[in-house]
């Protein structure tokens, strides 16, 4: 009988996964179909009941608080599907917990 993977992928490796799917990182902009409004250094993101798209820059994910908030996304939805990164988080608490994040040094 073979043993096989976790479907879990290691935080470094799931960053990395998240990175290559959302952000403009090391793309062009005419490279396929990704959007050309995510800026570099950022990656977007979709929040709440109706999926409201946000970009975020990517050094929030250094951020323990916003970790957390991928892990949800990860037990609820995943990283393998076609809508892009999806965060189960009501937008204002989405909204307010970036804003925090946006001002703390670390």
């Amino acid at each position: 009988m073979a043993v096989g993977r976790s479907s879990k992928l290691p935080p470094a490796a799931a960053l990395r996964q998240i990175l290559r799917r959302c952000s403009s990182l090391g793309r062009k902009e005419t490279e396929g179909d990704f959007p050309g409004d995510v800026p570099k250094g950022h990656f977007a993101v979709y929040v709440g009941e109706k999926r409201r798209r946000f970009i975020v820059p990517i050094s929030l994910l250094t951020h323990p608080e916003f970790q957390s908030l991928l892990q949800l996304a990860e037990e609820e939805f995943g990283f393998d599907h076609d809508m892009g990164l999806t965060i189960p988080c009501e937008e204002v608490v989405f909204c307010s917990l970036t804003s925090t994040l946006r001002r703390m040094k670390f």
